[in-house]
């Protein structure tokens, strides 16, 4: 029913909701609850004295027009068990009632300084004016089995106490977070996951490491409820559109013991610490902290052809093939995380017919010759950390938006006008790579795409041919493109 007019409508508490101009009111009925809405604003009809008085009863705004009855409860559950659910999906909008009134202020509180989303949608809490919700069983069926299955999977889990009183959080429950990065294309840095999960709460400690050849860390909040509600809104989520997904579980550890503030750990409570630069980061079990330096066994390469391979994922400081097992290298790239995405990008990929095996060294720094070494092994350790090469020794460069894989497809970039298509693909082709297709940027001539073979065959001509001259002041820049042609 739609009426218009000034009106006076009276709930069965003792609010009441009053409009003192002409408006467009809906009355909308289900499962025997009468609701009153102010149309054009999907907004409940309650007065703002109402709003602030406390209720087992919250009222939930701006949902998802598909929202289901999962997602709704996942937003109350860490705070207690939840004993009706209306879903009003035509309005966007949705109202819950909790065990007990306790568990509902701590929700309202706790969303009030972190605003809740589902799929990346703000929602909004408020206290409802219904002291209770009393719905038609019969017509309340799927509502209700969601309720009781997803009541009883939160207290099996731990997520919740079993009372489903209070704040519903277990005792023993930790407020340390373990992350795992999958599909690391970019690089996450301890201050990427400050900035992130800072939005749920404070932040107190993070130790970053890698174990299994991914990059991890723990993460501990000043409260079990932040570090709840950032693992409910985060697991599965992208920090970088399509790849660096996070995957997160409470760690069995209910304090972090952090012994440096550097780039690897931080204690954000203790800005005294040294930031043993020469030393791990931080250690717990059996785990070390991140190296910066690769560890690489190929055959027939030099220092230069690694420099600019490992080049396309940071910034490579010295490369050292070993005098007595010239298949093996240490690649030092500039910090931790370069080395993670060097890692994760080249580890399994072929070059001259040999599998590249890529993984972190024990070494501490890539020691430089003696005066004493001999011409070849001096030949055999360079120094690159002067290097005008380096692709991201400029903070902020476009470079570290564009970090792909090896592809069949190569980048191709700073081209001068005079030079066209055709010698471009000369150039390839009498180095021994085949060209399969290429293509000009249509807006920017500058650059282009070029298709070989193989992946392996694009690798080749990447360290072949980057930073190639091709007129007197404009050298050719080679990268991987996530593109095809």
């Amino acid at each position: 029913t739609v009426a218009t007019a000034a009106v006076f409508y009276y709930l069965k508490s003792r609010d009441m909701c009053v409009f003192t101009q002409r408006a467009s009111l809906s009355v909308y009925k289900q499962r025997g609850i009468t609701f009153i809405f102010l149309d054009g604003t999907d907004r409940l009809c309650v007065s703002e004295r109402a709003q602030c008085v406390p209720s087992r009863v919250l009222h939930l705004r701006q949902l998802p027009p598909d929202v289901s009855e999962q997602e709704v409860l996942s937003l109350a559950l860490p705070f207690g068990r939840v004993s009706q659910l209306i879903t009003l999906k035509t309005k966007n909008q949705a109202f819950l009632e909790m065990a007990s009134e306790e568990a509902a202020v701590t929700m309202v509180n706790y969303y009030t300084s972190a605003t809740p989303s589902i799929r990346s949608q703000p929602v909004y809490i408020q206290y409802s004016t219904h002291r209770e919700l009393k719905t038609d069983n019969m017509t309340n069926q799927r509502a209700q089995a969601t309720l009781q299955a997803m009541n009883a999977g939160a207290v099996h889990s731990g997520n919740m106490a079993s009372g489903g009183e209070g704040r519903g959080i277990a005792p023993g429950q930790s407020p340390v977070l373990r992350i795992i990065v999958e599909n690391l294309f970019y690089p996450v840095t301890l201050e990427v996951l400050q900035q992130i999960f800072s939005k749920f709460g404070s932040v107190l400690k993070i130790i970053t490491f890698t174990r299994n050849n991914q990059f991890q860390a723990l993460l501990q909040f000043s409260d079990t409820v932040h570090a709840q509600h950032a693992k409910a809104t985060l697991d599965g989520q992208n920090i970088y559109n399509g790849c660096c997904t996070l995957r997160i579980d409470f760690s069995k550890l209910s304090v972090l013991n952090v012994k440096y503030n550097n780039d690897k750990s931080r204690d954000f409570t203790r800005a005294d610490l040294p930031s043993g630069e020469l030393e791990p980061a931080a250690t717990f079990g059996k785990s070390k902290g991140l190296s910066q330096y690769a560890y690489f066994c190929i055959l027939n390469v030099t220092p230069h052809c690694l420099f600019i391979l490992f080049g396309v994922y940071g910034d490579v400081q010295r490369v050292k093939i070993l005098f007595n097992k010239k298949e093996n290298a240490l690649v030092q790239m500039s910090d931790a995380t370069q080395a993670q995405l060097a890692m994760s990008h080249l580890n399994g990929q072929r070059l001259h017919g040999n599998v590249i095996r890529v993984t972190l060294s024990k070494h501490p720094v890539v020691q430089l010759p003696r005066g004493g070494a001999g011409q070849e092994e001096q030949a055999l350790t360079r120094d690159f950390s002067g290097s005008a090469l380096h692709r991201f020794k400029k903070p902020g460069s476009k470079n570290f938006n564009n970090i792909f894989p090896p592809s069949a497809t190569l980048h191709l970039s700073n081209i001068p006008s005079s030079v066209s298509e055709e010698a471009l693909k000369d150039l390839f082709s009498l180095n021994g790579f085949a060209v399969k297709a290429f293509k000009f940027f249509q807006k920017d001539r500058k650059m282009a795409l070029m298709q070989l073979a193989s992946v392996e065959e694009a690798i080749e001509a990447l360290i072949a041919l980057h930073d190639h001259q091709l007129d007197h002041n404009q050298h050719l820049r080679v990268s991987f493109s996530k593109s095809t042609i």
